[in-house]
């Protein structure tokens, strides 16, 4: 197949799985260009398609290497060394610091039912996904929609390069944070908030 390098690109398959995928290049070398955010999901739905839920959102983890120490200002160069020593300046959600928090919250109401679509990016390191607060009603491990889901879970490990589908029902109002429970490293970019309004219920407390 020839490809014009001036015009985009658009590639068609036959989907034969459904699930949720992670995807990224086969390029050398391959983590580098991961950490540099070559990555991302493909959603197979399933024949007539995913229950219907109130709130969809997706969400990616991904690892950041830089010359520079953690929180310096201005532009960056890519450290190989601290790649290959597994040595991350950064953890994300979305790509960037605060893209989840600051940049682009996510927003639900009182009784939502919500579905996130998680996949860890990496290259190097196992995501212990957790949203504080939420107790999962169902999670599809490693994104896999053929198996039956796994209910009433909290936390779930999804290695780099795999995914999970998460759903759960938001009961009463408030900001969710949404973490790897690996929790130092929200100190180094990685935090979301899923921001929930509705009336209080103070039932769930008692």
């Amino acid at each position: 197949m020839q490809v014009d390098p001036g015009k985009e690109r658009t590639f068609r398959f036959k989907a034969l799985v459904p699930g949720l995928f992670a995807y990224h290049c086969a390029t050398p070398m391959v983590a580098e260009h991961i950490a540099n955010g070559m990555y991302g999901l493909i959603l197979v739905e399933p024949e007539g398609g995913l229950a219907p839920v109130d709130r969809e959102f997706y969400v990616m983890q991904g690892e950041i290497y830089t010359e520079a120490p953690f929180g310096q200002q201005g532009p960056q160069q890519f450290s190989v060394e601290k790649l290959l020593d597994e040595h991350p300046e950064y953890f994300v959600f979305n790509g960037s610091v605060g893209a989840l928090s600051k940049l682009h919250p996510l927003h639900a109401k009182v009784g939502d039912a919500v579905r996130i679509f998680f996949g860890n990016g990496g290259p190097n390191f196992t995501s212990s996904f957790h949203v504080i607060g939420a107790i999962f009603d169902r999670a599809y491990l490693f994104g896999g929609l053929l198996s039956p889901p796994l209910r009433g879970i909290q936390t779930i490990s999804v290695p780099p390069g795999d995914a999970l589908i998460a759903e759960f029902k938001t009961h009463v109002p408030g900001a969710y944070s949404i973490v790897d429970h690996a929790l130092s490293r929200s100190e180094r970019g990685l935090g979301g908030i899923l921001y929930v309004e509705g009336a209080e219920n103070p039932d769930v407390f008692h």
